[in-house]
């Protein structure tokens, strides 16, 4: 990460600044791997950290169906072989460039029918729901007392994202009882 953001940033004391926000994190007797969660910085830098992974595969490899939210991606295609082939070249360049692995229980290849479930939302051709365990977290956070109008319109701005309008009812619901 530091080795990218110097050939990016010339200003060293904005260097020295990044520095110290990924030095301040560590992961259990792991100094020097992962990002501080949480910390604003870390949307800007991982996004910065996978730029080169964006561009290899939109320039390399010429994908054309490529979603990625921070750390999470998608790829489409019409060939399941395809995507087959994809795997172990995307493993490679995210192991050997970012020192990166894929998860193996979050690499899935299905079809669009069956919906693509990708940041808290199932998304289908025509429509997207919200994930169960989403939903799940969502109704327990509303049964906890006190309930603050920031949570509820914070909940009801995320609905207004899928085709949600009983779930939207049902959080209401919760102001009112």
């Amino acid at each position: 990460m530091k080795n990218i953001l110097a050939g990016h940033v010339l200003d060293q004391n904005v260097l020295w600044l990044l520095s110290s926000v990924i030095d301040s994190f560590s992961t259990e007797g792991k100094s020097g791997v992962g990002l501080p969660l949480g910390n604003l910085t870390s949307q800007l830098l991982v996004n910065i950290y996978m730029n080169e992974f964006d561009q290899y595969v939109k320039h390399t490899l010429r994908i054309k169906h490529y979603i990625r939210y921070a750390d999470d991606f998608v790829f489409l295609s019409h060939s399941k072989a395809e995507l087959q082939t994809l795997i172990p070249i995307l493993t490679h360049i995210l192991r050997d460039r970012l020192k990166l692995v894929l998860h193996p229980s979050k690499l899935f290849l299905k079809t669009l029918a069956s919906g693509l479930d990708f940041l808290g939302w199932v998304h289908f051709p025509d429509h997207r729901i919200l994930r169960t365990s989403t939903k799940r977290r969502m109704f327990r956070n509303l049964a906890a007392r006190p309930l603050s109008e920031a949570k509820v319109s914070s909940y009801l701005g995320l609905l207004g994202h899928g085709n949600v309008y009983k779930l939207k009812e049902k959080v209401l619901n919760f102001t009112h009882a």
